[in-house]
């Protein structure tokens, strides 16, 4: 068994140490959330790296390959990938991990003969050593975020352990900071996909060795525009409540606390003007349905719940309906398709923003908050070009929302322009799954 290098036992060490008490503390937290978010006693035995003899018996035949998720996005970019590495290498299975419900509930439709979706086990030295000698992948992925201790016990084993790290000026900036434990950490690593060029600088400045830093393009930017198939099912649903085809939609997407009023006053401040106006709203947490609705209440609007709608019922209700609160899973990109204008969540009350290109290559403009740090490559570019709108607080949004409903040659031009730049990412997951296959 190889042994690690000295500087990496010693962060492991310090990492083994806090661990408990980072744990404990968090742990009344992750349990509320588990608890609102449901679905938590499904397969809990593998947070602890516990399978039954069935599960072994998936993971006793084939070649497997382990990726491991996080929740939603990173589960989404891992089927993606997922779907490229067995189109790559038809012989090898995929191990796809999730940390929350709401990425395993993403992920569990979508398992076959070749893909077993499991959740995460606690990262704690025993309870990775179990999972791995149940799994017994050939190679481990992290998606944008790593378990060191995961790390460490595949290193161990002589596992090839490739990073698809999402770098944020915030994250970036926590590991500088801390750069004498995770820097060991990182060099473990025996590749890593970088998105864009710049990456490589400064990878290596935290200590990831050059020579193991891929630019592969962000797999998270090469997807196809939304194929559309759910668009007529989508807009049957808002026929139900007398929606017209061509009314002006305002869809806030992958919304955080607080943004979902600010679009609910602001909504209500532009059908002054534009009394056709709809509003739909997409939270990032579904379970916050009931928190958003009470939120709302004092603003007087109808909204209708998603949950309680049926493509069955093709007759209009007799009453008018203000908005739209989507409280299911999975359908936010298919929704893109309805909108007129899409604004980003997680950049208003929140800082790091969510993903801004799935709704520009559905053809729509994309108008966004000041916290878009996760996303700052691209929307540095969009904004130097004139391919998205930010804005600094709520009046600001008021008004550019007003502008843009006002001006349909300059939101077609929004979009394309974004559109054209986004599709430099093309590609990025073969390449991306290439690169996980080869790296050693």
């Amino acid at each position: 068994m190889p042994a690690l290098p000295a500087d990496a036992r010693r962060s492991l060490f310090i990492y083994n140490l806090f661990f408990p008490l980072v744990f404990l503390a968090l742990l009344p937290g992750f349990l509320l959330r588990m608890l609102r978010r449901g679905g938590y006693r499904e397969k809990f035995h593998q947070r602890f790296g516990r399978y039954t003899p069935a599960e072994r018996a998936c993971f006793a035949g084939g070649e497997w390959i382990w990726l491991h998720s996080i929740s939603v996005g990173e589960t989404l970019l891992a089927l993606k990938i997922a779907r490229k590495i067995r189109e790559l290498a038809p012989g090898k299975s995929i191990a796809l991990s999730v940390t929350t419900s709401t990425g395993f509930a993403i992920a569990q439709p979508h398992t076959s003969d070749w893909l077993e979706v499991i959740y995460n086990p606690l990262d704690a030295p025993w309870i990775v050593r179990r999972a791995l000698d149940a799994v017994r992948p050939e190679r481990l992925i992290f998606i944008e975020a790593i378990w060191p201790n995961l790390l460490a016990t595949a290193k161990r084993r002589s596992l090839p352990v490739t990073f698809l790290p999402r770098l944020s000026p915030r994250s970036e900036a926590r590991f500088r900071r801390g750069r004498f434990f995770t820097g060991p950490i990182f060099r473990l690593l025996d590749a890593l996909a970088a998105a864009e060029p710049e990456d490589v600088a400064r990878w290596q400045s935290l200590g990831v060795e050059p020579a193991r830093v891929r630019i592969t393009g962000n797999a998270k930017y090469d997807s196809a525009a939304p194929s559309g198939e759910r668009a007529a099912e989508f807009r049957a649903l808002l026929r139900q409540f007398a929606v017209p085809d061509d009314a002006p939609v305002l869809l806030g997407g992958s919304t955080f606390p607080g943004e979902e009023r600010i679009l609910a006053e602001t909504f209500l401040a532009l059908r002054k003007t534009i009394p056709a106006l709809f509003l739909i709203l997409v939270p990032r947490h579904v379970e916050r349905a009931a928190e958003i609705l009470r939120d709302l209440q004092p603003l007087g609007l109808r909204i209708k719940q998603r949950s309680t709608l049926s493509t069955r019922n093709q007759k209009p209700e007799t009453t008018f309906c203000d908005a739209l609160l989507i409280d299911t899973t999975g359908e936010l990109r298919d929704w893109y398709a309805l909108a007129t204008i899409v604004f980003v969540g997680k950049s208003l009350t929140a800082t790091g923003g969510q993903n801004p290109v799935e709704p520009v290559l559905a053809g729509r403009p994309v108008i966004f908050g000041p916290h878009m740090e996760n996303f700052a490559p691209i929307v540095t570019r969009w904004l130097a070009t004139d391919a998205a709108v930010q804005v600094r607080d709520a009046a600001e949004l008021r008004a550019q929302l007003a502008a843009l409903f006002a001006d349909a040659p300059r939101r077609a031009a929004l979009a394309e322009r974004a559109r054209d730049l986004a599709a430099v990412h093309a590609g990025a997951t073969a390449r991306t799954a290439e690169l996980l296959l080869s790296s050693a």
